[in-house]
């Protein structure tokens, strides 16, 4: 069976993997002229810093992937053993996401605190329910929106009050199986003494998996070769690139849900309006350089606070990269932030750095990620509409999981389902 995979982040690189370990014959084409996606790393000024995500926990599946590409000398882990932090009313405090710190914290009031353990009474999420709705009604208004919202809709630069349940966190309850109280199965989970795996990075990196996993696929990869079009050819399906036609089986999607509609509307013109109708929101990632002390793994910061930032990851304190600090901006709240310049995101995010901490701050580098994370809103009902043609595989943030071990896991199930037909 001969596979095309277009894109080579690493959705694209671990669907290339399992594809190849069932034996099948793989041709990956890259826009870009390196491995990785959104998970880059760069040295600046004696830093690793890490341009997409900044950790892995060490899961089952990450860990075997670690050893199947001999990484684990350069694996270390970082300190579970800290806090995060939200910033409200001008004061950092501690998240409560143990049964010590939701006793002590000051984040939530005392009777904020006593209407979150009414939540086993509260029901399932109900249909076109927002994320903002859904968390109220389980934990009350003020848990809401100092502590639920921020935590889970951090990771995506979005607004509680736009993003629905059922595009993410009601997907990520439905496969833990929980229908109803979400405290009850934390405190089963506990009870049953579960252990979470630890965070861990790489010495040089998160990109040094990606790496890893191309070189070994190098004879399957194509870098600096974006794909103009997919077209039907009757057995199959030809990849249109500047260098010419590839002819194979079936193909892989992994891109970002534009790209995929440009490039598939010569299949489908409907599936390409809905996909490319999809919201995301844009990220400004930027590095800071700083002597900053205090523990903690980071901080999320509410809205109304008056600050651009929408969060803050302590690299220093985590992960022991010394004086390292990741700083968050654009995201829904501020979408055109995207567009400014690296020496007016840089200045912007050190001074709100400096007015949060107390500490001076130096930018060291600025990324930018467009068009960023799926915004999981009610544009997102449009793929209730659509589904993708015969020999169309998709590996990608807007139909499965985000986040590394959800790009391995989906490659997986990916390469399963090709097999399966």
């Amino acid at each position: 069976m001969h596979i095309g995979v277009i894109g080579a982040g690493i959705s694209g690189l671990a669907t290339t993997h399992e594809l190849r370990e069932r034996g099948a014959t793989v041709d990956t084409f890259e826009a870009s002229d390196e491995p990785g996606g959104i998970v880059r790393s760069r040295q600046v000024d004696g830093h690793t810093l890490d341009l997409g995500p900044q950790r892995l926990r060490g899961s089952k599946l990450v860990e075997a992937w670690i050893d199947e590409f001999d990484l684990r000398e350069q694996r270390f882990e970082g300190d579970d053993d800290q806090p995060l932090f939200v910033l409200r009313d001008g004061r950092l405090r501690v998240a409560p996401l143990s049964i010590r710190d939701a006793i002590t914290t000051d984040l939530i009031s005392w009777r904020g605190k006593a209407r979150i353990l009414a939540e086993p009474l509260a029901g399932p999420p109900k249909p076109d329910e927002t994320v903002a709705d859904f968390f109220a009604r389980k934990f009350g208004s003020e848990a809401e929106r100092t502590l639920f919202s921020p935590l889970y809709t951090g990771l995506y630069g979005a607004h509680a009050d736009e993003m629905l349940v059922r595009h993410s966190v009601g997907k990520a309850l439905a496969k833990r199986g929980i229908d109803r109280s979400i405290l009850l199965a934390v405190a089963r989970k506990l009870l049953e003494g579960v252990d979470i795996p630890p965070i861990v990075s790489f010495e040089d990196g998160l990109q040094v998996l990606p790496e890893a996993i191309a070189d070994r696929y190098a004879d399957s990869l194509h870098f600096e070769t974006p794909v103009e079009a997919v077209r039907d050819d009757g057995d199959g399906f030809e990849i249109v690139t500047a260098d010419g036609t590839t002819t194979v089986d079936q193909v892989v999607v992994t891109t970002p849900a534009p790209v995929t509609a440009d490039l598939l509307e010569p299949l489908d013109g409907d599936l390409a309006d809905a996909l490319g109708g999809l919201t995301y929101n844009p990220l400004a990632v930027v590095h800071l350089e700083s002597n900053y002390g205090r523990e903690g793994h980071g901080c999320q910061i509410l809205d109304g606070e008056g600050y651009e930032t929408l969060g803050l990851t302590w690299n220093a304190s985590m992960l022991g990269r010394d004086g390292v600090f990741t700083a968050y901006l654009g995201g829904s709240r501020s979408p055109e932030l995207v567009e400014e310049s690296d020496d007016h995101l840089g200045e912007l995010a050190a001074e709100e750095f400096e007015s949060i901490t107390g500490f001076s701050a130096r930018p060291l580098h600025v990324a930018r990620w467009t068009p960023g994370m799926p915004a999981y809103d009610d544009s997102w009902n449009a793929l209730d509409t659509v589904s993708f043609p015969d020999g169309i595989h998709v590996c990608a943030t807007y139909t499965e999981r985000a986040g590394v071990l959800g790009r391995l896991r989906d490659a997986q199930r990916t390469a399963a389902d090709i097999f399966d037909d």
